[in-house]
């Protein structure tokens, strides 16, 4: 994999990977349209970790105060508003590390079409657009209770199935459940990073286990051009969403997804 190759696929994961889009089907289609090779499992594992350095860099402030209160709460300290929000992240995450152990070769093997791609973009496109056309818009994540978090936390165990689109399918939760536009976001990509932190040392595992020969200059030109990306991602869609709503989003997805069946089916 030449750098400029390596570039465009960091920026795309970087970008996709916080944008309710799909990140899985960018990446089906574009490497498809250009005639690439796969990249590997050493460059996904490179991008998985400058995505999770964004969105940790990016709420660094955020989760050291919920860390803190989080400790707190495990020593009888009380429960804050800050713990209460941390230890429903943590139980937000349980459904998809289920889901992920059970259904893994399930989702590697049947559902990885262009076609399965095609509709689950368009189908929870549609999804994303009734949640932030009829919700209520007045709650912030503060709000969450259990039962709010189970649902979004099963929201995004569907989200294994690609082209669902983790941030997408969260964030289509949480507006359902009556949050603001930058809260239903803030919480999903607080919600990313042990869901990040999972699969990128899934990922290391079996690069460890096959032993293949590393191409360190790639991987860091990936790491970085993925971190940036992802960290300037987040910056502008919490600063823009509340005044652009989902609207465009839903919109590209539906024309990404009539493209996918136009090239793939």
């Amino acid at each position: 994999m030449d750098s400029l190759q390596a570039i465009f696929l960091a920026l795309l994961q970087g970008l996709t990977e916080f944008l309710p889009i799909s990140s899985s089907a960018h990446l089906i289609l574009m490497p498809t349209l250009f005639g690439w090779e796969d990249q590997g499992l050493a460059f996904d594992v490179a991008v998985h970790v400058g995505t999770l350095l964004a969105v940790v860099t990016y709420f660094r402030h955020d989760l050291v105060r919920l860390l803190g209160a989080w400790l707190q709460s495990l020593i009888g300290k009380g429960m804050t508003s800050e713990a209460r929000l941390a230890w429903l992240v943590l139980l937000g995450t349980v459904p998809v590390v289920l889901a992920g152990l059970l259904l893994h070769d399930l989702v590697e093997s049947s559902l990885r079409s262009p076609l399965v791609i095609a509709v689950t973009t368009i189908v929870f496109a549609l999804l994303l657009g009734w949640a932030d056309r009829y919700s209520h818009h007045q709650r912030d994540e503060y709000t969450l209770g259990l039962k709010d978090v189970l649902v979004i936390g099963l929201a995004q165990a569907i989200a294994l199935v690609p082209g669902t689109s983790r941030s997408g399918i969260t964030m289509t939760a949480g507006l359902a459940l009556g949050l603001t536009r930058s809260a239903a976001a803030r919480f999903s990509f607080l919600l990313s990073i042990p869901v990040i932190v999972l699969a990128g040392g899934y990922e290391t595992k079996k690069l460890l286990q096959l032993g293949e020969p590393v191409a360190w200059d790639v991987l860091l030109l990936g790491i970085t051009v993925a971190g940036i990306s992802a960290y300037l991602c987040i910056h502008f869609f919490l600063q823009l969403i509340e005044r652009i709503g989902m609207l465009p989003f839903v919109v590209y997805r539906l024309l990404l997804g009539l493209v996918l069946l136009w090239v793939f089916v």
